[in-house]
């Protein structure tokens, strides 16, 4: 049974990243680490270290919770939610990025203020929604009574089910009334896997409608091609026709009207070899008198 007044919720959420992220991601961390005070860092984790090393880090900041944010080939951003060290966890492709120094909202909140959590009803009716709801709802909300926390709530944080993916928003609650406006950041989440364990371990749920960022710029890159193809043999074709057309203008039907056949030449075919000429050799005067004859 919990005392009022005391802080019992001894969560605490470990945010970090692998080396490789840009700017963006970078700033998404700092949103994410001061619009929960409960949360901690970590300096960037080396790429050929295994995952399962995130566990230690966990253990040794004393941290229960974990966002890891996992960059690959310095454009695609994946995101790790855990419950170290014994699981589950699940892996979310991010995408549409939006940090709150970018989108400059009107909206504004108190720091350390604990915000409500707002989840699509859709996240009841699947059980690996339900599963990730219960995953948001620990490492989202801030624990009553933190010492880093404000005892006001002013913020929601809403988790929207649409296009088979999880789209994150931050409102501030303006009035009494409940009307919103966002603050940020604001990002989306494309479900890959959920394992049992933490950072790995048996798959209990694959997303079947997950497409790689490798295979999607792939399917761009034959659609570009296919496209210019196209092109080229409608060019081509276009090409023929005016050919076809010029061919047929430049010949005349009645051109060959007065045209007289020539008469054929009998063909004198030689049956025998032809005798060898005769080649008569000059004979050459030597050059003394050659000399002599240039005196005359």
């Amino acid at each position: 049974i919990s005392i009022s007044g005391k802080w019992t919720n001894k969560e605490r959420v470990l945010i970090f990243s692998s080396r490789g992220i840009n700017f963006r991601t970078r700033h998404l961390m700092q949103d994410l680490r001061t619009m929960m005070p409960h949360a901690k860092a970590d300096t960037k984790m080396d790429r050929k270290d295994k995952l399962f090393v995130i566990n230690e880090v966990c253990e040794i900041k004393n941290c229960n919770k974990c966002l890891y944010f996992e960059a690959k080939k310095k454009q695609d951003l994946y995101m790790w939610i855990s419950n170290s060290p014994h699981g589950p966890s699940a892996k979310f492709l991010v995408q549409n990025i939006h940090t709150l120094a970018e989108l400059k909202l009107t909206g504004n909140c108190l720091k350390g203020s604990r915000p409500l959590l707002s989840f699509d009803p859709k996240f009841d009716k699947e059980p690996h929604y339900a599963l990730l709801k219960e995953l948001f709802i620990q490492t989202f909300s801030t624990p009553r009574y933190h010492p880093k926390s404000q005892p006001f709530v002013d913020h929601v944080f809403t988790f929207t089910i649409a296009d088979n993916r999880i789209w994150f928003r931050n409102y501030q609650i303006i009035e009494e009334d409940g009307s919103l406006v966002e603050i940020g950041p604001r990002f989306v989440l494309n479900l890959m896997k959920i394992f049992q364990g933490s950072f790995g371990g048996p798959t209990l749920y694959e997303n079947p409608d997950f497409r790689s960022p490798n295979m999607h710029r792939r399917e761009m890159r034959l659609a570009a091609a296919a496209k210019v193809r196209e092109k080229q043999m409608v060019k081509e074709m276009q090409k023929g026709k005016k050919t076809s057309a010029k061919e047929d203008l430049e010949s005349d039907v009645t051109a060959d009207v007065f045209l007289t056949p020539a008469e054929e030449k009998p063909a004198d075919i030689q049956t025998e070899a032809p005798e060898p000429k005769v080649v008569k050799k000059k004979q050459k005067a030597f050059k003394r008198q050659r000399m002599q004859m240039a005196r005359r």
